[in-house]
Order: C-alpha cells, then sequence, then structure tokens
C-alpha cells in the first residue's frame, strides 16, 4: 500500500526546529520532520518564528508530502527528517 497522509495536523518541535507531521502505509504510522532549512529551501520567504515554520508548512504541504514518498521509499525508520537536500 502507499503512503498517505489523511491526518493533516502537524506541530513544531522547538528542540529539532523542526515542523513535525504523519504519513500512513497501511496500519503503519510514519513520524516525519521537515527541518527549517528545508521549508526555507521550499519557501524561501518565510517567517522564523513558529507560526511561519507552520504556514510554510501549509503552503507547501503537497511538495512536502511528495519529499516524505521518496524518504520513506528508502527503508523502514523510527522516524524520518527531510533535510534540505531531500528538495
Amino acid at each position: 500500500m502507499a503512503l498517505t497522509f489523511p491526518n493533516r495536523s502537524r506541530s513544531y518541535d522547538a528542540t529539532r526546529r523542526a515542523v513535525r507531521f504523519w504519513g500512513y502505509d497501511s496500519a503503519m504510522e510514519a513520524s516525519f520532520y521537515v527541518t527549517e532549512d528545508a521549508l526555507k529551501r521550499v519557501q524561501p520567504d518565510m517567517r522564523l518564528d513558529e507560526a511561519g515554520l507552520l504556514q510554510a508548512f501549509d503552503s507547501n504541504r503537497e511538495v512536502i508530502y511528495n519529499a516524505a514518498i521518496k524518504v520513506y521509499a528508502r527503508g523502514p525508520k523510527g522516524s524520518y527528517d527531510l533535510k534540505q537536500n531531500d528538495f
């Protein structure tokens, strides 16, 4: 089964300076983190605060989800980090 993103929830993780979101492959849940630097690559003019990162994520979900699918296909992990070079 393909990775899907039916849960539109996301949250800011201040420790990682990343936005966390979840994908699902059948009954398996996968956690993803998209870093601040990765979001800057996707949306260079974003604000660098929590609200700005969440807004950048929301405005670029399809691009982020496509990158997450590619990173997920590399193999199973506990969580997946989307970095600048994934975009």
